[in-house]
């Protein structure tokens, strides 16, 4: 099969296709036959060696994958209700960026009706992420106040469009007024340009009393901003450190106002972790998907050969949503 491979750590042209055997499934396992690959900030964090594969796990690059079932285990893929020929979307820990994909059953899902495959693969990295960490980790409840860093990110867009359909207030952060726009359009109740205006104080003033949950892939400085500006009870969630690992934080703020700050990757959890958010997912949100309440974000799409120019968008920070490999 051919595949995109890391030729050496580096830059988006360190991406090559390649050729490697065809994987086989193993027990609980099927295989793929992959239509579209979506891409990733991990992708690009281990391309340059600074995310180390998780152990078992394939070296070539890519989290999702949308395509053909060509064979499995048949008991687990008929406990799961799946066979032979249908198209299902999976979450994977790696070995994405190729034209046949080993996956857990309990990782993959159907493709939503209506969706193509190049929609169904933007979906399980972001949608399994949001789900573990607004609405499991950070409890997120109609009602409440949520504000995404980063509302036009792939994580972003997916978070603004669940949090609003499941009943909260939505305030997105973005780095330009257009992009401040698109995330309203997508539902956003507010957005703020964090260039041009200080979001702590932005966010209070919007809430009056503080943001009840907050999802952040920035860390470093944005911290201590988050803890000032979230209201009593308020729930800090973590998923990435773009700004660096290291905060200075009140920590009377954290006490006064009981405060949870957490966070979580979801790479390396075990495949029982993630068939429970699939789970989840299924009978919650790929309803929302089919009636069209919520939808897939594609930016751009590039062929498979194309991969170091997917990269290099993504890096630019330039684009609204996801960014797609199709073989």
């Amino acid at each position: 099969m051919q595949v995109v491979e890391i030729s050496s750590y580096g830059p988006p042209d360190v991406l090559r296709l390649g050729e490697r055997p065809d994987p086989v499934a193993g027990a609980g396992e099927l295989l793929i036959r992959v239509a579209a690959s979506g891409i990733n900030r991990p992708d690009v964090l281990q391309r340059t060696g600074n995310y180390p594969v998780p152990p078992g796990a394939s070296d070539i690059p890519g989290l999702e994958v949308a395509g053909t079932i060509v064979s499995g285990d048949a008991q687990a893929m008929a406990a799961a209700g799946f066979q032979v020929g249908d198209r299902v979307c999976a979450l994977v820990a790696g070995g994405g960026y190729a034209q046949l994909c080993v996956a857990p059953v309990g990782q993959c899902l159907p493709v939503p009706k209506g969706l193509s495959d190049i929609e169904a693969a933007s979906l399980p990295e972001t949608f399994f992420t949001v789900w573990s960490n607004v609405f499991d980790r950070g409890r997120l409840q109609p009602g409440e106040s949520f504000m995404v860093q980063g509302g036009t990110s792939g994580i972003g867009v997916t978070a603004i469009q669940l949090a609003k359909a499941l009943g909260a207030t939505v305030i997105a952060t973005a780095g330009s007024d257009d992009k401040c726009e698109a995330c309203l359009k997508l539902g956003a109740d507010h957005a703020i340009n964090y260039k041009t205006k200080d979001f702590a104080e932005e966010a209070k003033a919007i809430t009056g009393k503080g943001v009840d949950v907050i999802l952040d892939m920035v860390a470093g400085s944005y911290v201590a901003r988050e803890v000032g500006c979230m209201a009593e009870d308020g729930r800090l969630v973590i998923i990435a450190v773009q700004g660096g690992t290291k905060a200075e934080f009140n920590a009377g703020l954290v006490l006064r106002k009981r405060l949870l700050v957490t966070g979580s990757t979801l790479r390396p959890r075990p495949v029982a972790f993630k068939a429970a958010i699939a789970a989840s997912l299924k009978a919650r949100v790929w309803p929302l998907l089919e009636g069209c309440a919520i939808k897939p974000v594609i930016h751009s799409v590039f062929p498979a050969a194309s991969a170091a120019q997917a990269h290099t968008l993504m890096e630019s920070n330039q684009h609204v949503g996801k960014i797609v490999l199709t073989w």
